[in-house]
């Protein structure tokens, strides 16, 4: 089947093949006849013009790529919602790339979404620094991050106070009468993790508490693994987890070796993501307003590009305790 062109458009609607540019890019004046005939003509033949093309010249695609590490996490998935929900609503699209915490698969993300012309990127690094990236962004491209900070890599930013978060469920914990503390963290390169750990090492050396920290992945799998090498009983009152995948694992681990929960042990997640509710035992954690993030991210990036600003701007997001049924008092 023959491919539609704009030149049989034209011919279609009698009118000159720049005067069915003019429509389509809504470049130049045009009356409205003869955009009535262009109209009609793109409708009946099912012509759809080349996005790439117009992006050429108009210099914009209204499309936004979005760099994550684990689509399949909820937690992401809940960002993506909210800029996909922002960016539909001011007429942008959006295009994602999983790199499964992979620098190298990272950047082939990135040349494949600037191959699209892409208008600006969300980036969520799987490490502490991007080289390439930086190099992009010193050449001109608006770059938004989300829950990271990339060292030397001067770019707005948006996240939760991750800091806090652990604070708020120490003190529940400790306020609950837990005296001794094993954090069983995420992903040792991330931004985030390093800051949970940073918060929680503080709390720990302010008391004479028992504790331990280790950095796993944030994965239920990463969760259930660790627990499952922990004694029988748990010497500590309580674990602290990186984010809720791994609280689950964490529990699940637990309870199959006969060690429950809240009982014998108290758990806590970080994130809040739908199911942490709806868990057995529903589980205590720390809510963060990930819809949120997506939006206030693309909110940044939309005017960074349509303003053209160079200098950048961050937002720090507050997280919010949420105590269910995984943890218990001990006094």
């Amino acid at each position: 089947m023959k491919k539609i062109s704009i030149k049989d458009v034209a011919k279609k609607a009698g009118v000159s093949i720049s005067t069915v540019s003019r429509v389509l890019t809504n470049s130049a004046p045009v009356s409205e006849e003869l955009r009535e005939k262009v109209i009609q003509a793109v409708q009946e033949l099912g012509y759809s013009p080349s996005s790439i093309a117009r992006s050429l010249r108009n210099g914009a695609t209204k499309t936004i790529g979005f760099i994550l590490p684990d689509i399949t996490n909820p937690f992401f998935a809940n960002i993506v919602r909210g800029a996909e929900d922002y960016l539909r609503q001011h007429g942008y699209t959006l295009i994602f790339g999983s790199s499964d915490q992979d620098t190298n698969e990272e950047n082939h993300i990135l040349e494949a979404l600037l191959s699209k012309h892409i208008d600006g990127l969300l980036f969520t690094g799987s490490g502490d620094s991007n080289p390439k990236l930086l190099r992009k962004i010193e050449q001109g491209l608006k770059v938004v991050f989300l829950d990271r900070i990339i060292r030397g890599v001067n770019s707005s930013y948006v996240i939760v106070d991750n800091k806090r978060g652990i604070s708020l469920l120490v003190d529940h914990l400790l306020d609950d009468g837990h005296k001794s503390f094993l954090f069983i963290n995420g992903d040792k390169n991330t931004f985030s993790a390093k800051q949970r750990y940073e918060a929680f090492l503080q709390r720990m050396k302010s008391g004479k508490y028992k504790y331990e920290h280790h950095f796993t992945s944030f994965s239920y799998e990463a969760g259930y693994k660790f627990a499952s090498q922990l004694s029988n009983p748990v010497e500590f009152d309580a674990i602290l987890c990186g984010n809720d995948l791994i609280a689950f694992g964490v529990i699940d681990a637990l309870e199959d070796r006969g060690i429950r929960v809240p009982e014998q042990v108290s758990v806590t997640g970080f994130d809040d993501i739908p199911f942490s509710r709806h868990y057995k035992p529903a589980l205590t954690t720390v809510r963060q307003p990930m819809y949120e993030m997506g939006q206030k991210a693309c909110e940044l990036l939309l005017k960074m590009i349509k303003e053209q600003l160079m200098t950048t701007e961050g937002i720090i997001l507050e997280p919010e305790l949420v105590v269910r049924e995984s943890t218990k008092r001990r006094i």
